[in-house]
């Protein structure tokens, strides 16, 4: 065999040292490369973590608003049902309105007898006065009288003493004296007849002007249509209107209807409520983070956040509106109690509100509920 001819044994020889230097210069590599990126870790951990808190323990919540009655009544029509999108004021539940309406026609004629009595007031004002004014009349005609019969009582008692000085002497006939007599008893007659009828002109007079005082009370410092008897009839009338428009159920804000829980038919009683809106547009997310991350959180930081409904390609933005004031166990429906003496340490969790951007919930639409992942940014002071 030629000596300058390599065997397979001498090849395998030389090709080791060769390999075993470039695996050592591959994990060389390697190991620069995991240490570089430990240190990029770091550094945006420090850069950027640091000033980072998250939690996946959040859920959407909503302000939810209950369709509750005002007044009791049979259902007519039901007009939406679960999960339609409503708007503020629309119409959802109609009840019977037939004594409404009813009582609204009673109530507007009761204000229409208000407001004639009550203009019959203004008128017999001026009535009241003329007959005060006769009433004088009859005070001064009744003196009139009192002073003609006190000139006739004087004429007859006059002619009587002359009469009867005159019998003595046998000059005048007993049926001259006699009627001389009855002159003067006529006389003082009429004489209290005209003082009885002054005193009750007197006293017709009064009552003229008591009517006439009663009747100025009522009608005195305020116009027809605010005398007391008009708006006590108005406002009668009012809360019957009031009481026919609640017969219609509307919606009081935007949003989905939920919960729904009347038929057509059904009796249903005020203060019970029917149905329920999910404003979608206005939800909010309640995020659960440890007592351990919220040392720098703070109201109006912004906040990111991803929902499982969209996936991570979908992000919502929002602000800490704030952080509730008890942990979720201790406002649980029984507290926990720490008072045995096997009491192990549990890290708490606080509820931060976080308000979304409604023009994102308008384009991905939320659910009560949903699950999402809330990160704060607690640079922002």
């Amino acid at each position: 065999m030629d000596a300058q001819t390599p065997t397979p044994a001498i090849d395998a020889a030389l090709g080791q040292p060769r390999l075993s230097r470039r695996r050592r210069r591959l994990l060389t590599i390697l190991a620069v490369v995991v240490v570089a990126a430990a240190l990029v870790w770091g550094l945006l951990h420090l850069l950027f973590g640091a000033n980072r808190v998250e939690t996946d323990n959040a859920y959407v919540g909503a302000e939810v608003a209950q369709v509750t009655p005002l007044i009791d009544g049979p259902v007519a029509k039901v007009l939406v049902v679960e999960t339609q999108v409503v708007k503020p004021g629309q119409p959802l539940v109609v009840l019977d309105d037939s004594d409404a309406r009813l009582a609204v026609a009673e109530a507007r004629a009761a204000l229409g007898q208000a407001e004639r009595k009550v203009k019959g007031y203004y008128a017999s004002d001026t009535a009241l006065g003329g007959q005060v004014s006769a009433r004088n009349a009859d005070i001064v005609r009744a003196d009139a009288d009192i002073a003609s019969a006190s000139s006739d009582l004087d004429r007859a008692r006059t002619d009587l003493t002359r009469r009867q000085n005159l019998a003595a002497s046998g000059a005048v006939s007993g049926d001259e004296l006699s009627t001389a007599q009855n002159r003067f008893a006529t006389a003082q007659a009429a004489l209290a007849a005209a003082r009885a009828s002054r005193i009750q002109a007197l006293a017709n007079r009064t009552a003229a002007i008591g009517t006439r005082e009663v009747n100025a009370a009522n009608i005195s410092g305020v116009a027809p249509d605010q005398n007391p008897e008009v708006a006590a009839a108005q406002a009668r009338l009012a809360v019957a209107e009031l009481t026919l428009r609640r017969t219609v159920l509307r919606a009081p804000i935007a949003g989905v209807v939920s919960k729904r829980q009347v038929q057509v038919g059904q009796r249903i009683e005020a203060g019970n409520a029917i149905m329920s809106i999910v404003p979608v547009d206005r939800a909010y997310v309640d995020a659960n983070f440890k007592e351990v991350q919220l040392e720098k959180v703070r109201p109006g930081q912004p906040a990111v956040l991803t929902s499982d409904l969209y996936g991570g390609g979908v992000k919502f933005h929002g602000k800490v509106r704030g952080l509730s004031g008890g942990t979720g166990a201790a406002f649980s429906l029984i507290p926990a109690q720490n008072a045995s003496g096997n009491w192990i340490k549990v890290v708490q969790r606080l509820p931060v509100r976080i308000d979304l951007d409604p023009a994102e919930l308008r384009r991905h639409p939320l659910r009560v509920g949903l699950s999402m992942k809330a990160v704060i940014d607690t640079s922002a002071h």
